[in-house]
């Protein structure tokens, strides 16, 4: 009868503690909204904290007494004389009495705590309603602003002028490609990149029995042994990728880590919204120390692909790695949330990696309105990359759209193929509220300007209720006659990997009441292209860089006094002077803005004299014009290592 009086005892405070569990579970990401909520929530906390010091004490004496009891009964069974028997009797009595009374008092102790915590509970949960209220209404409204913004930008442009849009490539031809006009200053103001549900991959594969398929090799001409047909050639296909030499040059493996400053991200998003990333006067912040030509120079992160690409006879295969190098540029991208800093007009970044991994890297900002930066690279290990890169990146309330524009061209002289792609958008997510994240959407069209083989790698942007894996890559490779003959696999953070098609056919797939037709490819088990490497220790409070990355912005010897590396703003940043810096930041943007008024003010005078005005030229990048597809970009006309090599800067201009 005891335990059961104290089993019933201990049911109110059985009830009580997870209300107070399931209020702290829900509201424990939410601060409270003002200085009043704060001490109303202190005092009730406190209230709560006496009660349940009440609790425990009350538990103390109940434990306590039930035992002294517990032993007065005990001695009642042995007891021989009625003089005993009374004075024992009185003991216990006693002692029963002092129990009800602490069982009593600990009965009244629960039930104040559980009307004190249902209280509380209930208009702690009316706050906590009112506050996500507000914030969904706050982030709608933002929202709104942009999209009005926005608007109100493209009735202020009037209609778009085709002839000064940027060319791009034309995804609707299926060989070749022919420039189109596009303009990309409001691309997709309504896309939320959210949910992919709808947007499927047009086919569906199969793993054939290699065994029954033995012949396929024999029945293609020109490939080689490394995507064989038996796809067992993983571990040694990989380790030929990765199998270069590292560096023998000790490079550093750390850096300062970043110190945990706080800012009012409101106060400066409020005024940005609609505008040009790139206009915007940002504190560093939001940067991470190392500017847009390094995080361009990041790309050659997994060089390698490129060097095993270059070794290969068959175009088919070729493009399979190729279309992981594209992918693989992405792959640092995932953790990284802080901006680069913006070159200023005129800054270079070079990598010369020639003696440990074959190739030299140069990039330049070469215009700064709108932002284009070019780069040139040059491998001893048969193949030779450029671009120029124009981001386009708009603010639009929860999240920003950064657009690369500009054609990427990579050429292996030995076989004369030159391939041509194009980068997808990156969108921030939860810029106001929320952790912010990374996602890569879109779609990838590789072209072959020799063969004409394509291969089109799909992008599929996140979607919470989606089944797909995370981050997902899908393509297929396909030759002139749009044959496919690879099916390409993975994710942008993580691998891909390739498998070649053995046989295809044509299915029926119904997806919410629609009949679509897909196609089915039969392929050999898939074969390992690129994995990512893991990131290095520490590398959370080191702005999630990679081990090519920590290098980057490393002193140098006899590099151009325009170097990255120079730029002492970044520098400062990245030795936790964040105060400093952005008191140099300021200082070397108004000196450029100086520059830029001294240049105008120079056109003008030549306008009003008659004279052409050359303008601001880039120092080692000369415009032509792309016969590919048909833009005119910056392209590397040669003399910067020759400089480099007589230590000769004296054309450089003073940037910093």
């Amino acid at each position: 009868m005891c335990l059961n009086f104290i089993g019933h005892l201990c049911l109110p405070y059985q009830k009580a503690v997870p209300l107070s569990i399931t209020w702290q579970d829900d509201s424990g990401d939410e601060e409270p909204s003002s200085q009043s909520d704060k001490s109303e929530l202190h005092s009730s906390l406190k209230s709560l904290s006496s009660k349940l010091e009440d609790l425990s004490t009350c538990n103390e004496l109940i434990a306590k007494h039930g035992a002294a009891l517990q032993r007065s009964l005990s001695e009642l069974e042995y007891l021989k004389f009625p003089i005993e028997s009374g004075e024992k009797i009185k003991s216990v009595t006693e002692r029963a009495t002092l129990f009800r009374i602490t069982s009593n008092a600990m009965i009244n102790a629960c039930r104040d705590f559980l009307q004190l915590a249902e209280t509380h509970s209930r208009k702690w949960h009316r706050v906590l309603q009112h506050e996500r209220e507000q914030r969904i209404r706050l982030e709608e409204t933002i929202e709104q602003l942009a999209k009005q913004h926005n608007s109100l930008e493209r009735a202020c442009r009037g209609a778009p002028d085709l002839s000064s849009g940027p060319i791009c490539v034309s995804k609707t031809t299926k060989r070749g490609v022919h420039p189109v006009i596009k303009d990309t200053s409001d691309e997709d103001d309504e896309t939320e990149y959210f949910d992919a549900m709808e947007d499927t991959p047009p086919f569906i594969t199969v793993t054939a029995d290699p065994k029954h398929h033995r012949s396929a090799k024999s029945n293609q001409s020109g490939t080689s042994t490394v995507l064989s047909e038996d796809g067992n050639q993983t571990s040694h296909m990989f380790s030929t990728v990765c199998g270069i030499p590292k560096p023998m040059r000790t490079r550093r493996t750390q850096i300062p880590d970043k110190p945990n400053y706080s800012l009012n991200l409101w106060s400066i998003m409020k005024n940005c919204i609609g505008k040009e990333l790139s206009k915007i006067p940002m504190p560093i912040n939001f940067n991470e120390p190392l500017s847009m030509l390094q995080r361009l120079t990041e790309d050659l992160e997994y060089h390698e692909l490129l060097d095993k690409a270059a070794t290969l006879q068959s175009s088919l295969e070729q493009m399979c790695f190729v279309a992981a190098f594209s992918v693989s540029s992405y792959s640092t991208t995932v953790h990284r949330t802080g901006k680069p800093f913006n070159p200023l007009l005129g800054e270079t970044f070079e990598l010369d990696r020639m003696e440990e991994s074959g190739y030299r890297s140069l990039c330049e900002q070469v215009s700064h309105h709108p932002p284009a930066a070019a780069h040139h690279v040059i491998s001893k290990r048969g193949w030779t990359l450029w671009q120029e890169i124009t981001i386009a990146s708009k603010f639009r309330g929860k999240y920003l759209s950064i657009m690369p524009l500009g054609c990427i061209h990579l050429e292996f002289p030995s076989s004369g193929n030159h391939y041509v792609w194009r980068k997808v958008t990156s969108t921030v997510h939860n810029i106001i509220v929320g952790r912010l994240w990374v996602d890569q959407s879109g779609d990838i069209d590789i072209v072959n300007y020799k063969t004409k083989d394509m291969c089109h790698l799909k992008f599929t942007p996140y979607s919470y209720f989606s089944r797909d894996v995370p981050r997902k890559v899908s393509g297929v490779v396909e030759d002139v006659d749009g044959k496919a003959h690879f099916v390409l696999s993975g994710s942008w953070d993580e691998k891909m990997e390739c498998a070649r098609i053995v046989d295809s056919s044509n299915s029926i797939a119904i997806t919410d009441e629609k009949e679509k037709q897909k196609t089915v490819y039969q392929t050999l088990p898939p074969t390992l292209l690129w994995q990512k490497y893991p990131l290095p220790e520490n590398a959370e409070n080191m702005y999630f860089f990679s081990e090519l990355a920590l290098t980057l912005n490393a002193p140098e010897d006899k590099v151009a006094p325009t170097d990255s590396r120079l730029r002492p703003d970044q520098r400062l940043m990245e030795n936790g002077k964040w105060d400093e810096a952005n008191i140099e930041k300021q200082r070397l943007e108004e000196k450029q803005r100086a520059v830029r008024r001294l240049r105008e003010s120079e056109a003008g005078v030549a306008l009003d004299e008659g004279v052409d005005y050359e303008g601001y030229q880039p120092m080692w990048f000369e415009r032509k014009l792309d016969p590919i597809s048909g833009e005119i970009s910056s392209v590397y006309k040669g003399g910067y290592w020759e400089q480099k090599d007589r230590n000769d800067w004296s054309l450089c201009p003073d940037i910093f």
